[in-house]
């Protein structure tokens, strides 16, 4: 039996996860837990471990979690330093592993790409998704296959991606024309980023295929409820690190994600149902501005290529795009501001790109963006130095395999440090140094793909961030429309912040705000 001591300290740690709020039935609970299932656990753990890589010992049943603070990212990276660049540790009732070279990234995502195709899906996960049959969580099969296959070929495609450009375009005009309204004033990027992706995101899902007002109001409702969804999927919960303690929902995230579907289905049923009033008529020759809704509903009734989906499906890819490509859209426009404003050299040479690629007599078109190579480097340095998913998707292998010559056993979580490796001295000259020009030798080729292992902002492999194509050109257009039309610069007396907070998607701890300038000297460029 553990000491009234360890009782206290178990007591301490489900304290700070539920933020404080520890009721006596978590209490029993973990009571119970603890006196049933430390002798099992203890023993199965030292049966298991004689293979596995070296790793932190932690304090039974708890395993590491006392020893964590909220930067995993950073915690898992000193780790990494005494114990190698693969090690595991028990979290709760979990065995975990955790990579950060390329070496072993090469080997997750490539050479066991198929092996480590699923993803751990959380509680929280799961009732957002449908049941996870969306494309980010649904297990790796024929399934995913042709959940991906829709995504790509017949959301994502080049000619999709142009066909909807207008939709774009006229919402980041929009923006513009609401900054130059507050032209000396303080405006919180991170969330200007967030409205605007929203709205892109908003337009391009069914911009075609609702009507503006109703298009205006949903938009408003989703913004509230993403911004909860986001919030709940990056919470820690005991429940996903003690599944035996599901069922008490200690922490109540299971039933307040269950609200928050609620929400979002009924919007999402109300969208669907507008559409239908709607019919063919009014949608049918307008090719030029066919939006997700259109091509899914399409898939839907023609069951094309031997692709059929049904109305749970279309909702949850549609909440897969307003999910990812909203909030990860708006933190990464966030980090290239603030880096971009606290390094003024790399600025004021991406200016002079700007004005001899754009022109100062013209508004930034996506056409433009091609040639645009210095605001790609900053974009890809600001996502090496922070990146938007520190972790990625965790990996949750479908059977035990060797990765360093080191077993990691069917189910296990494990973790891909990208933040470690995207900032690790052995890889990188200077790390720490925003240093844009490091993208622009040709000697060194890094691309979004994922091909080059020692950078992997988007992962790689099967499960590569589906919404790459969408996600680089959003942040791309949106960056040089901010910068061509406007010079920013801190408050009085401020200077930029650039730590961290830890969560699903890496955020700033203190938000970045700027106040704009009129850059072009023609006022109509604005309108």
């Amino acid at each position: 039996m553990l000491s009234q001591l360890m009782m206290v300290k178990i007591m301490n740690i489900f304290s700070i996860i539920t933020e404080g709020k520890v009721v006596y039935t978590a209490f029993i609970a973990i009571s119970i837990v603890t006196l049933s299932t430390i002798f099992f656990i203890s023993k199965s753990r030292s049966q298991i471990e004689a293979s596995l890589p070296p790793g932190p010992r932690g304090v039974p049943i708890l395993g590491y979690l006392p020893f964590l603070s909220p930067n995993l990212h950073h915690d898992f990276a000193k780790i990494a330093t005494k114990y190698g660049p693969i090690f595991k540790l028990w979290l709760g009732t979990k065995l975990c592993m955790v990579v950060s070279s390329p070496d072993l990234a090469k080997q997750l995502v490539r050479d066991h790409d198929k092996i480590m195709g699923n993803r751990d899906v959380t509680i929280a996960a799961k009732e957002i998704t449908y049941g996870g049959i969306d494309i980010s969580f649904s297990p790796y099969g024929p399934y995913w296959r042709n959940m991906r296959k829709v995504f790509a070929r017949d959301m994502l495609s080049s000619r999709n991606l142009e066909a909807t450009y207008t939709l774009r375009k006229t919402e980041v005009r929009k923006t513009i024309q609401y900054i130059h309204s507050k032209i000396g004033e303080k405006i919180n990027i991170g969330d200007l980023g967030y409205r605007t992706a929203l709205n892109v995101v908003m337009s391009m899902l069914w911009g075609g295929s609702v009507n503006e007002e109703m298009c205006n109001r949903v938009a408003v409702e989703v913004g509230d409820v993403s911004s909860d969804i986001m919030y709940l999927l990056g919470k820690p919960n005991i429940s996903d690190l003690f599944p035996i303690l599901e069922r008490f929902d200690i922490q109540g995230v299971k039933s307040q994600m269950k609200k928050i579907f609620g929400r979002m289905d009924n919007i999402l049923d109300k969208v669907l149902e507008e559409r239908r009033k709607m019919g063919t008529e009014n949608i049918e020759g307008r090719e030029e501005k066919k939006d997700v809704l259109q091509i899914l509903l399409e898939l839907k009734e023609h069951n094309e290529a031997g692709v059929s989906i049904d109305n749970s499906q279309v909702k949850a890819i549609m909440v897969d795009i307003i999910i990812g490509g909203t909030d990860t859209t708006a933190t990464t426009l966030e980090w290239v501001m603030a880096e971009l404003i606290a390094n003024p050299h790399v600025l004021k040479k991406l200016k002079h790109e700007l004005t001899t690629m754009v022109g100062m007599n013209n508004i930034v078109e996506e056409v433009h963006l091609s040639k645009l190579k210095y605001l790609e480097a900053c974009v890809k340095e600001a996502l090496r130095l922070h990146p938007t998913l520190p972790f990625l998707l965790p990996k949750y292998p479908t059977q035990t395999t060797l990765v360093g010559g080191f077993t990691i056993p069917k189910e296990t979580k494990v973790f891909l440090n990208i933040w470690a490796l995207q900032r690790d001295p052995e890889v990188w000259k200077n790390p720490l140094e925003f240093n844009p020009d490091r993208f622009l030798d040709e000697n060194c080729k890094f691309d979004f793909e994922g091909n080059n292992f020692r950078y992997l902002p988007f992962g790689s492999g099967r499960r590569i961030c589906a919404g790459l194509p969408l996600a680089e050109k959003m942040v791309m257009y949106m960056l040089a429309s901010l910068l061509h039309s406007f010079d920013w610069k801190l408050p009085e007396g401020e200077v930029v912040d650039l730590t961290e907070k830890f969560g699903l998607s890496m955020k700033k701890s203190i938000p970045l705000i700027a106040i704009p300038f009129q850059r072009l000297n023609h006022i109509e460029l604005y309108e």
